[in-house]
């Protein structure tokens, strides 16, 4: 199935959204070492920091979930797109930790709506044979982030202070708004079909449906594995690795631009051979490279290279098939209430492995972090959880399938979303 001109326009705007969204979180993992020095705050209150972010995110979900149905997609983006960009300028405006801890609490409420919303439009707009191409290159926003954002921010950090990387996600988000407000056409197909249901009553029945139920179970599985190793990153590559501050960059720069390749083709196979498929071989890697990578001593830089791209591509590999696998669990009039409530819960349950991370982990008066290999086994333990999850959910997929061919709920779901009528 090919795009058409329009879904291809939709795609890129998609990723450029999720390239702001992405690097606004994913910055303060390479800033943790300035942070954790200019603001000389101890780990804990990093780490709080970071899930802070998660928490906020978490609640406006839930909030927004009974709601999320029964408006316009391309309405629900803007409102909270622009409130993310506000969320984000006062971090970059931001003078101690406790202006710092509130501004990242703003920016939560709002930025960690939009990954659902994106989830919904995805579904609506594309069919499921589609949606690992599109994940692939909405996903490739992680690997752009390393490749431009990361090391961008870590140059002007680096001349200007950490606050400038939030002042310039500021900057490039409010371009893409004004993209995405003239180019976007409205996506209100949902708004068709016949629902009764009051707000609280869509929430309700949404949270508590079995099959919804688990993959949320999935979600809160993967997050907690996803959300653990991320906040220290950068730290533990400098005082446990031996890798100076500026060579942080290149080390974003390559593993990046792997990814952004690795990724489209990613997308594609798991369109040709299956979603979870795709995600068994990528869960497989990435708990090798997991074990090597917590478990490494002082390192050259090019073994610290080749280890953190091969342990990228597999945390891809999960993140494109899974996201395109779940795609398909929701109906489409419940998609807006799903997505958020799968959002609230990754957001809240990477806001306590995040926090758990903080109280795992021990930074000695060197600096070097201390049971960084305990950490990286707890995070085995939760993708092998993840596995059997996954594949649970894949069967019901394909027994869904199997009830509505494939021609029809293209028919009945792409086309006209995709046309904006």
């Amino acid at each position: 199935m090919k795009f058409t001109r329009y879904q291809i326009f939709v795609v890129a705007v998609l990723a450029f959204l999720q390239f702001t969204i992405i690097l606004d979180f994913m910055i303060l993992s390479p800033l943790g070492a300035m942070l954790l020095e200019e603001l000389k705050i101890p780990t804990t209150k990093f780490g709080l920091v970071v899930s802070v972010y998660a928490f906020s995110a978490g609640v406006s979900g839930l909030l927004t979930a009974g709601f999320a149905d029964k408006f316009d997609r391309k309405k629900l983006l803007l409102f909270f797109y622009t409130g993310f960009i506000l969320g984000t300028v006062l971090c970059g405006i931001a003078s101690n930790y406790h202006f710092l801890l509130i501004a990242r609490i703003v920016t939560g409420l709002f930025g960690g709506v939009i990954g659902s919303i994106t989830m919904a439009i995805t579904a609506d707009l594309f069919a499921l044979e589609m949606r690992g191409r599109v994940m692939g290159i909405v996903q490739t926003a992680f690997a752009a982030s390393q490749v431009m954002g990361l090391p961008m921010g870590l140059f002007l950090s680096n001349h200007w202070g950490w606050h400038a990387p939030f002042l310039m996600i500021a900057g490039i988000g409010t371009a893409v708004g004004v993209v995405i407000a003239i180019g976007l056409k409205p996506i209100d197909a949902h708004l068709k079909i016949k629902n009764d249901r009051n707000a609280f009553e869509h929430l309700f029945k949404t949270v508590l449906r079995p099959n919804y139920l688990r993959a949320f179970a999935a979600t809160v599985v993967l997050a907690t594995g996803g959300f653990m190793l991320m906040p220290f990153g950068s730290t533990f590559t400098v005082h446990n690795l031996g890798i100076s501050m500026d060579k942080l960059p290149m080390i974003y720069m390559v593993t990046g631009t792997c990814a952004i390749i690795a990724g489209p083709l990613i997308g594609r196979l798991s369109d040709a051979i299956g979603k979870y498929p795709v995600f068994f071989m990528g869960s497989v890697l990435g708990m090798i490279m997991v074990v090597i990578y917590c478990n490494l001593g002082i390192t050259p830089l090019w073994a610290v290279i080749l280890v953190s791209v091969l342990l990228f591509i597999a945390i891809s590999a999960r993140m494109i098939s899974i996201s395109a696998l779940i795609s398909a669990v929701p109906d489409m009039k419940d998609r807006g209430a799903f997505m958020s409530v799968n959002a609230s819960t990754q957001q809240f349950a990477g806001g306590i492995a995040s926090a758990l991370a903080g109280l795992i982990v021990v930074q000695n008066q060197s600096g070097k972090l201390e049971r960084y290999g305990l950490l990286g086994y707890v995070v085995v333990c939760a993708m092998l959880v993840t596995l059997g999850l996954m594949y649970s959910i894949h069967k019901m997929v394909q027994a869904k399938a199997k009830a509505m061919p494939t021609a029809e709920a293209a028919g009945k779901e792409a086309v006209p979303a995709s046309t904006g009528r």
